[in-house]
This record gives C-alpha cells, sequence and structure tokens, in this order.
C-alpha cells in the first residue's frame, strides 16, 4: 500500500546532505473539491502546496508558513499555509479561463513572499524574491539562497489526482565554495534530476529512495502526517467586521439585508442578518468598555 498524505525526511550518513520527500492525495483532492480550477492553475497551485509543505520541515517555526504569490497577471494571488501541525489549506484567484502556461503569462510582474508568523509573536518574518519565468522551484531555491543561504534542490508535480516534492538541501556549515566543489552533493543532485514526475506521484518515498541512491546508506525518518484544514471560523469574521466598524457595516446591511463573507480557502459561507451585527458591536464595545468602578 502506497504512502499518501505523508512527508519523509532523510539524511545521507556519509554526505552532509538532506533530504524530503512529500506526496498529497486527500489533502490535495479536499483542495480540488472545493475549487475547480482550469489545469494550468491546478499545477501550479499542486506544485507550490507541495512546495510549501516541505518548506515546513526546512524552517524551525512554531505557528504557520504562508507561501504567497501576487502579480499583476491573470491569476493575481495564489496563496499556501502550513501550520506547525502540518495541516494545510490553500487557493488561487484567477479572471481568466484562457490561461497560458509560463508563469510570467499566469502572474504577470510578481513576487513570491513567503511569510513565517509565530504563535503568541507579534513579529513576523517575511522573504521575498522577484517571481521569474522558471517554475516554482526555481523561485524557492532562490529564496534559500538569498535567506538561508543553504543550496538547496527540489522537484515538484502535481496533477488532479496528487502533488508531490522532492528536495535536497546541504547542511548548514559548507561555504559556497565548499558546495562547488563537493563532489557528493553534486553526484545527488544529478541522480535525482533522473527522477520522473510519474515516479514521484507513484511510487512510495522508500521505492523512490532506493530508484535513486541504492548504493547510498540513507536513512529515513518516521513520516509526519499532512491533512487539510481551514482555519476560519465565525469568531474571526465577527472580529473582521468589527475591525471594519459599525457604520461601514450598517451600510452594507443597507445595502444587501445582510453582511455575507465567504472564505476563499474552503468555501464555507458566512452570513450575518441585522440582529448578529447588533449583538456583535454591542458584545465589541461591553469588551473594550474600561472599568469606570472606583
Amino acid at each position: 500500500m502506497k504512502e499518501k498524505d505523508q512527508l519523509h525526511r532523510f539524511i545521507f550518513e556519509n554526505a552532509p546532505v538532506r533530504g524530503e520527500v512529500v506526496q498529497l492525495q486527500q489533502s490535495w483532492q479536499a483542495i480540488l473539491e472545493r475549487h475547480e480550477y482550469p489545469p494550468i492553475v491546478r499545477e501550479v497551485l499542486g506544485e507550490a502546496m507541495a512546495a510549501t509543505v516541505l518548506l515546513s520541515a526546512t524552517i524551525k517555526f512554531l505557528g504557520s508558513i504562508t507561501f504567497q504569490i501576487q502579480g499583476d497577471g491573470p491569476v493575481s494571488m495564489l496563496v499556501v499555509q502550513v501550520k506547525t501541525d502540518k495541516t494545510v489549506r490553500a487557493m488561487a484567484s484567477y479572471e481568466d479561463e484562457d490561461l497560458q502556461g509560463g508563469l510570467k503569462n499566469l502572474f504577470g510582474d510578481a513576487r513570491l513572499v513567503i511569510t513565517i508568523e509565530m504563535e503568541n509573536a507579534a513579529e513576523r518574518y517575511q522573504g521575498i524574491v522577484e517571481l521569474g519565468d522558471e517554475g516554482i522551484a526555481e523561485a524557492i531555491q532562490e529564496y534559500f539562497r538569498r535567506s538561508e543561504q543553504l543550496e538547496t534542490r527540489l522537484w515538484l508535480s502535481a496533477d488532479e489526482q496528487m502533488a508531490g516534492g522532492f528536495l535536497l538541501q546541504q547542511m548548514p556549515g559548507d561555504t559556497a565554495a565548499d558546495i562547488e566543489e563537493d563532489d557528493d552533493w553534486n553526484r545527488l543532485v544529478l541522480l535525482a534530476d533522473t527522477l520522473q514526475k510519474e515516479e514521484l506521484m507513484s511510487l512510495s518515498a522508500r521505492e523512490i529512495l532506493q530508484r535513486l541512491y541504492h548504493e547510498d546508506d540513507v536513512r529515513l525518518f518516521t513520516p509526519d502526517l499532512v491533512e487539510f484544514a481551514c482555519s476560519c471560523s465565525r469568531e474571526k469574521i465577527e472580529k473582521t467586521l468589527l475591525g471594519l466598524g459599525y457604520k461601514e457595516v450598517q451600510e452594507i446591511l443597507t445595502e444587501q439585508g445582510a453582511v455575507g463573507v465567504d472564505c476563499n480557502f474552503c468555501n464555507l459561507h458566512y452570513e450575518f442578518d441585522p440582529i448578529d451585527v447588533e449583538t456583535i458591536f454591542s458584545d465589541g464595545l461591553m469588551v473594550r468598555a474600561p472599568d469606570t468602578r472606583q
């Protein structure tokens, strides 16, 4: 039985290189069931989802990591978010069904923003790279060169059934010159370049490593399970309405009769009638009111 929705970590016992394999099926299907994307958008979103799950195992964080592409093309936004517990959600916004291949054609002038948010911390870390036309994998490789100064390679694949990814990364400590002269690193990357997309989607993690590195001593760790989950809630929407202010929300009520909010990730619809709105703002005022008792 093939392993699905799992993130596998591995290391080479005799080379300063670590790696990961991720294969996503149920979590990927959960996203596709909620949105009908054109094939080319689906492919890029699936690759981004696999890549973000891979990132979540290479960067230390306790909270969430968000992969976001924003541009002025027909696909205006793509977002993937993974939390520490390996729950994932993803979405893309597009305006045109007749889309052409290539990241430039999809996103126009765009940038990739990777945001790390820590639980119970006001500060967050952001890394930004300009998005070229090479692909999602190349953009993330450039991110690691700039922000982490770690040589990293990714191989990604996605179709209507699965999303998968394979990652190799130099262990911290080597300089750029060391990496260029590192025969082990170059050999391991060349072998990974022979991995076919079909193999990444169909073989188990153990079979992939055996196929690529049967002559190397590789240690495969216990995998992490990956699941789809959305963090939206009625309470969070209520806080957003409080942030808009009573006057603006009342204007929406007057125009529409109710305030409707859709979650772009899970497609859930939240609706607030006039009584709901009055309750939200009266409760909010009570929470914010200072204690005037002597």
